[in-house]
């Protein structure tokens, strides 16, 4: 690390030495002026001044106005387009001003818009899509169907993005999506899916969808990277928010949203507390066999889960204005949940004829505590040339999570106690990470731009689970299911791009080199597997702008996936002792090459967006079920020289071959009239799997299984938004999910639909929302397994339909105000270093 810290540091000096301008920036300038109501010559307080960057149109900067309609903007001399706008309102315009000096625009005059201009809406409501080279931005906007929610909520609201019911992320169906907060691995993604579903919603300003990164990004996540930008006001003076909601099945939080600026200085928070309980339910049918391939017997567990959670979040920053060039921010988040996991499983066994042999219930109860602490510092520097910028960040978080199960199985209606069994899972980290980016335009009017950068992430996993039966308070630990697990992963980056714009053409290639150092230890049986290997990632965008409204794009990357966490633990969970998940630490990486090709086209009132794509992949990870060879032996009352045999069942994840997958998606949005909002997206993708497994099974006979497979599945999402009596907003949406297949199962379609009503109230400065989640309680995960000797039918739903009542108020913050403050001021990487046309 030493080492490493002092590259960084003889590589940023040598940036600024040989780039350090040869004057000194210019000193800000101030725009000034009043805004009147042109009919009745009234102030308008909290009108939007917005100055638009003309060689950076992502460069956004402004003010409102206060209650004497003034305004006083301070920003660096540059040609700019300047619009002022106010809700219901016609925008006035000045296009391409050449601001060189402090300026005042005088008295500017409103004339009330009495159609209300469809562009007025959309800026409002911020939920358009927007075509960079490189990613797509969807701006989450007022969605009231997420109101009380979690992240998790609001990505399964985003085109293209799919939630399943255990909280598992995937981008166009595939689950090796890489999950960013403002641009960068974060404490608040924590160790597991469970740690997004904390986070709440009411904290996201935008998620930016990238199908196919560039050599900027990390290469991690075969399928893209999703960015969460969290919202972060750069309002003058004190401004805030706080939520307040409760809802059925028993819930209730608090959010409070906070900002403090001032000419040196910006302190933000964002502080969230959330209790939830989460009734769940699964169904396992399972027919054995016998090896000539007659019936055997059968078995049906029947789950029942109850979760009770509650934690509470806060991310502090405070960023220092050094002078009008550089700035330097720094964050502390904080993260801490504590819960109660009881799960209830019902055994019934038969025979051969469906005859009820025995029942047995297998009860346990979890105990969780996760904490996570993240402290990062960003220091920024602008030269003078507008676009010309160096930055460079520090970030270190911990993080631990500890479970602790206590399980109990009795025979029903015996008086018949299997042994207690408990597992204790003990989880720690330490994440550190170190990055510098440059940014340099060049060429006439700055037409191009190159970009060079380091990112080195230096990861530490433990992992100590110990099962075995306790017995008057004491654990006797079984050495077959107990472990320590130690895994390392080290990886350093750096990468260099180049683009430019010839008139409607833009042009972005780069490349990134990544360094990974993987390392695997199970500490009581001493094995120990270390990986090291050095990859290079070469990306290339094209793309061509027929008009302002209508942009095509096409796009190359090579991208990996690494194993982590559940996938790499071999330690076997232990809720039901005959269906287990166990994981691979012996797993490599997976290597995809990703082609993209995407439309758009924006009307008056109607967007467009498709595109096509095609990933080609090698040693893709797939989940097979195999049997251990040991079998759950049951005493049965009635036939005690003949227990019941069930034989034990584990899902793992291999390696498995090669892997082709291309689709198609389309997105539209239509805003027929005022205040209403109506979107569909449609995703087909058909994914080929070739590949064989051969193994070793439990009788030492060498066993080859083919999981070629062929599946073409799709999903669609449609939203839709309108106005009703009472000034009250309504919202639904309806997502269905087809039928896929996999190596070994089949899986059914999936209807889940959502609604909410939301109400502005006390003066327009407070809002109440109500939002039904999974009307008709349809969110279910059905499949069909074969195996050679078992078929297994289950079905799982993680969370029952949810009602929840939300209350918003906003302080120095109008409703229309912090609308357009969410679209321009999001914290974290806005993505202004990006070269875009």
């Amino acid at each position: 690390m030493k080492k490493l810290f002092q590259l960084m540091l003889s590589l940023t000096s040598f940036v600024v030495l040989a780039q350090q301008p040869h004057g000194q920036r210019p000193d800000p300038i101030n725009i000034t002026g009043i805004v009147l109501d042109q009919d009745t010559g009234q102030p308008l307080e909290y009108a939007t001044l917005i100055l638009q960057s003309l060689r950076n149109p992502e460069k956004i900067t402004g003010g409102i106005t206060d209650a004497t309609g003034k305004f006083n903007v301070e920003t660096l001399p540059g040609r700019y387009n300047l619009r002022v706008e106010f809700i219901s309102y016609k925008t006035f315009t000045l296009e391409s001003q050449n601001l060189r000096s402090s300026t005042d625009l005088g008295t500017i005059k409103l004339a009330i818009d009495v159609e209300q201009l469809q562009e007025v809406l959309v800026t409002g409501e911020r939920t358009t899509v927007e075509l960079r080279l490189d990613k797509k931005i969807y701006n989450v906007g007022s969605d009231l169907t997420v109101k009380g929610g979690s992240v998790t909520d609001v990505l399964d609201n985003v085109p293209s993005v799919t939630v399943d019911v255990e909280g598992n992320i995937s981008l166009r169906g595939n689950e090796s999506v890489r999950i960013l907060i403002n641009g960068k691995p974060s404490a608040l993604s924590g160790l597991s899916t469970e740690a997004l579903q904390q986070l709440p919603a009411e904290a996201i300003d935008r998620v930016e969808v990238i199908t196919n990164p560039s050599a900027r990004y990390d290469a991690e996540g075969t399928a893209g990277i999703l960015n969460i930008i969290l919202k972060q006001s750069k309002t003058a003076g004190v401004n805030g928010s706080v939520t307040l909601n409760v809802g059925n099945p028993e819930s209730y939080g608090a959010n409070l949203s906070l900002n403090l600026r001032r000419d040196k200085f910006n302190i933000f928070t964002n502080t969230s507390y959330r209790y939830r309980s989460g009734p769940g339910n699964a169904l396992f049918e399972q027919e054995n066999f016998n090896p000539d391939g007659s019936t055997a017997s059968f078995q049906d567990e029947i789950r029942k889960y109850e979760r009770q959670d509650d934690g509470i979040n806060t991310n502090i920053g405070f960023e220092y204005f050094i002078d009008g060039n550089s700035s330097i921010t720094n964050s502390f988040v904080y993260r801490k949940s504590s819960g109660n996991d009881y799960t209830d499983i019902d055994f019934f066994n038969f025979d051969a004829l469906m005859n009820p042999t025995i029942e047995r219930n297998r009860y346990s109860t979890e105990i969780d505590e996760d904490e996570d602490i993240q402290y990062s510092v960003n220091y920024k520097k602008n030269f003078e040339k507008d676009g010309h910028e160096l930055t460079m960040d520090y970030q270190y978080s911990t993080g631990s999570e500890l479970e602790n199960s206590i399980i109990n199985e009795t025979l029903v209606g015996e008086n018949s106690n299997f042994p207690t069994e408990q597992t204790i899972n003990d989880e720690s980290q330490i994440r550190q990470l170190v990055q510098m980016d440059y940014v340099l335009p060049f060429g006439k009017d700055d037409a191009s731009q190159f970009e060079l950068g380091y990112r080195g992430t230096f990861n530490d996993f433990n992992t100590d689970f110990n099962f075995g039966i306790l017995s008057d308070g004491v654990l006797n630990s079984d050495p077959d299911f107990s472990n320590e697990l130690n895994y390392k992963e080290y990886v350093n980056s750096a990468y260099t791009q180049l683009g430019t714009k010839i008139k409607k053409f833009n042009i972005l290639g780069g490349l990134r080199m990544e360094a990974s150092d993987i390392g695997v230890e199970l500490v009581n049986s001493n094995e120990v597997n270390n990986k090291t290997y050095v990859d290079w990632f070469p990306s290339l965008f094209l793309g061509y702008e027929f008009s302002e409204q209508e942009q095509f794009t096409i796009s190359y990357s090579r991208r990996l996936r690494r194993p982590r966490s559940r996938f790499i633990n071999p330690f076997p969970s232990r809720s039901s002792n005959t269906n287990l998940f166990q994981g691979n630490p012996n797993l490599d990486p997976t290597y995809t090459n990703a082609f993209d090709l995407g439309y758009l086209r924006r009307w008056d009132k109607f967007t467009f967006n498709t595109s096509a794509y095609y990933n080609h992949s090698t040693g893709v990870f797939q989940f097979i079920t195999q049997e251990r060879g040991d079998f759950v032996e049951i005493e049965n009352p009635d036939d005690p020289a003949n227990p019941v045999i069930v034989p034990v069942q584990v899902r793992t994840p291999i390696n498995l071959a090669t892997e082709s997958r291309y689709g198609m998606e389309f997105t539209t949005s239509y805003v027929p009239k005022k205040d209403w909002r109506l979107s569909w997206n449609l995703n087909l993708f058909q994914q080929q799997l070739k590949g064989d497994y051969v193994y070793t099974n439990f009788q030492d006979e060498v066993i080859t299984q083919n999981f070629d497979s062929d599946n073409f599945t799709w999903f669609t999402r449609f939203s839709g938004k309108l106005p009703l009596p009472a000034a009250i907003d309504f919202q639904t949406n309806v997502f269905y999910m087809g039928p896929s297949v996999s190596a070994q199962s089949k899986y059914k379609s999936m209807l889940s639909t959502n609604l909410a009503f939301s109400k502005d109230v006390v003066k327009d400065k407070a809002t109440v929302s109500l939002n039904v989640s999974d009307l008709f309680n349809t969110r279910k995960r059905r499949s069909e397994t074969r195996t050679d000797n078992v078929f297994t039918y289950s079905e799982f739903q993680w969370r029952q339909r949810q009602i929840t009542l939300s209350f918003l108020y906003r302080f120095n913050q109008p409703q229309n105000q912090r609308n357009r403050n969410g679209q321009r001021n999001g914290g974290g990487d806005e993505g202004d270093m990006e070269f875009e046309g």
